[in-house]
């Protein structure tokens, strides 16, 4: 594989502290835009459902159609990305994000509900894909990996603050009203972007190439078995998560008889386990390569699932060993989230946004996989989300070992922009 040395349009030595904290700021609020676009709205459902005259089930589906958008709207970005800069495809994603809120906020059917969050999740796509390109275009392995934490602390506040300010919009505006939000959000975000965020793939760095050959890089990218298995390790990560999430609900309040006000207390805690270990991560990347971080999290992840099921069968340990184990899980993909990506994407500098739209395609579709399957296999018991939770941390421990093991330079080497 040939690698560029050319200089990136701006390097990260050159930028200010106040220039570099606007920058974590801006890609920060890029990688939440999936974790606002669903948290925010979930207490809204049964208004939303009354309101539109539909079963619970479909609102239910528009996170479903959301997730599986988001997949498939990020693969066009990256052949994009890599041929006119960041800035151009991450500037018209956004915009297309800000209409289709108003979209949103607008529908009088179900139908027209998941239709709009479909567009919303390929025109939010467009900030997952090039946040993670202009990481990869400005910072090496280990500093792409602290980058990554770093972005986490911003991200991880997603999951913590929506659902609440969600449930405060639905007192005040009604459930329109936060997707009207969620569209300030969005505006915001596009207006920091276009003032502040800097263009990090110069011209001379840019794909010549057709569209077609641009998207033939997959192909290349599917072939290359360390970065595959990287890919299915981070969607086996996003499996543990999104099966926690689908579930989480049912296990504490329906199953251990915790109070809905009580239930966000326990999520919470949980997110700020996340974003704690992430921080922790960037300190450990000062002593410890991220292969060997990546390894001996998800040994941890892998035992703490595995454990949570059999704790789950045999009541062993009862309510508060589950809420334990649960959180050792979490936290601890707040190690794996920033490493396995920062190592799936390392050798490709001249295709990092085809690599990141693929990463982000194999993440949502395993995410959106396991969340599915815990509902799928729902029988009254903590069982179905105890196993996807275990199968995701030892699939993903297994995947991540033998992309470490692959060869970098395996047959998929990347044609010469």
């Amino acid at each position: 594989m040939q690698v560029t040395t050319t200089a990136p349009a701006i390097q990260p030595a050159d930028m200010s502290r106040r220039q570099l904290a606007r920058l974590v700021l801006i890609l920060g609020a890029l990688t939440a835009f999936s974790s606002m676009s669903i948290d925010m709205y979930l207490p809204a459902f049964p208004q939303i459902a009354r309101d539109l005259g539909v079963p619970l089930g479909t609102v239910q589906l528009s996170v479903s159609a959301f997730l599986f958008g988001s997949a498939a709207g990020q693969l066009f970005y990256g052949p994009l990305a890599d041929r006119w800069g960041r800035r151009i495809p991450l500037l018209a994603g956004l915009t297309l994000y800000v209409a289709s809120t108003v979209g949103c906020a607008c529908v009088r059917t179900g139908e027209g509900l998941l239709f709009w969050r479909v567009v919303m999740a390929v025109g939010g796509g467009a900030g997952m894909v090039i946040s993670r390109a202009v990481v990869r275009d400005l910072y090496d392995t280990a500093e792409a990996a602290r980058m990554f934490s770093l972005l986490m602390l911003v991200m991880g506040a997603a999951p913590i603050l929506a659902p609440v300010a969600g449930g405060q919009l639905l007192l005040i505006t009604g459930w329109r009203g936060i997707f009207g939000s969620l569209g300030v959000f969005g505006f915001l975000s596009l207006c920091a972007a276009a003032a502040f965020l800097p263009e990090s793939l110069p011209p001379e760095r840019r794909s010549r190439r057709g569209f077609a050959e641009m998207t033939a890089v997959y192909g290349h990218l599917l072939r290359n078995r360390r970065y595959l298995r990287y890919a299915i390790a981070l969607g086996c990560v996003a499996g543990v998560n999104f099966s926690y999430i689908a579930g989480a609900p049912f296990l504490f309040i329906e199953l251990h008889g915790i109070s809905p006000q009580h239930f966000g207390l326990f999520f919470g805690a949980n997110a700020f386990g996340l974003i704690g270990a992430s921080q922790v991560n960037r300190r450990l990347l000062r002593r410890f390569s991220a292969e060997r971080i990546l390894n001996r999290a998800f040994a941890v992840n892998a035992a703490a699932a595995l454990l949570l099921t059999v704790a789950g069968i045999t009541g062993i340990g009862g309510f508060p060993l589950q809420v334990i184990l649960i959180f050792i899980c979490i936290c601890t993909t707040g190690l794996l989230y920033p490493n396995v990506t920062a190592l799936a994407m390392a050798p490709f500098e001249k295709a990092a946004g085809s690599a990141s739209a693929l990463l982000g395609t194999i993440q949502y579709t395993l995410g959106a996989t396991a969340g599915g399957l815990v509902g799928v296999f729902h029988n009254g018991t903590a069982l179905p989300i105890t196993a996807v939770m275990a199968v995701c941390g030892v699939a993903g421990w297994g995947a991540a070992v033998g992309a470490a093991r692959a060869d970098l330079h395996f047959i998929s080497r990347i044609p010469s922009p």
